[in-house]
């Protein structure tokens, strides 16, 4: 029998096309406006739990615009990285550049020193919404057909209820059953993905 190859495709590197809306639609056009140095305002700071593409946002704006100060996961900053959020925040209100921020509270839930949490606050705040699993069903068919690929509803809702629910390993799902319905010469249909998982599991248990 063919050996399943089982490595995990690196993932696509964040940007703006492929990070997945749902309802921060508004926040994404607006960190994008101020990656391209389209918006009036000069500070967003995101917050959302763990998985509601924060850090994804971050990153896309940073490779939009590599001069963009950018501070992720703000409540872990020690006291220099506070100071120097501060010192570019200040900058930034003074027509030199501009600030994207992220943690997982609103401003004022912070723990961080009173006056750059004002200063978090005078921008634009959003709080980033995690994605529906109607979202995340929207994205698995739509990254199946980029890729050639047709799940049927059944399929979809199976990954969704069996697997974790983060896009990362949803899209590395979508590379393993790619390479193993075309290794078997077969659709992917509920036998097929049940048949590929079980054989990630007896290969990891093996190892």
């Amino acid at each position: 029998m063919e050996q399943l190859p089982l490595e995990i495709t690196a993932a696509a590197d964040p940007t703006f096309e492929n990070f997945v809306p749902g309802s921060n639609a508004e926040a994404l056009e607006r960190v994008r406006s101020l990656a391209a140095g389209r918006l009036r305002e000069e500070v967003i700071y995101l917050w959302g739990e763990p998985g509601s593409g924060r850090t994804h946002l971050l990153r896309a704006a940073a490779r939009a615009n590599p001069s963009l100060a950018t501070a992720d996961d703000v409540a872990r900053l020690d006291a220099a990285g506070q100071q120097a959020l501060f010192s570019a925040i200040n900058a930034a209100r003074d027509a030199h550049g501009a600030v994207l921020a992220a943690g997982d509270a609103p401003p004022a839930q912070l723990a961080l020193r009173d006056d750059l949490k004002s200063r978090l606050a005078w921008g634009l705040v959003y709080q980033l919404r995690p994605l529906s699993d109607a979202d995340k069903a929207l994205h698995l068919r739509a990254e199946a057909a980029r890729r050639g690929l047709e799940l049927a509803d059944e399929v979809v809702w199976y990954l969704l209820n069996r697997l974790p629910r983060d896009l990362p390993r949803l899209n590395a799902t979508l590379d393993l059953l790619d390479r193993y319905s075309l290794s078997r010469q077969r659709h992917i249909t509920l036998p097929l993905v049940r048949e590929a998982l079980a054989s990630v599991d007896g290969e990891t248990r093996r190892q």
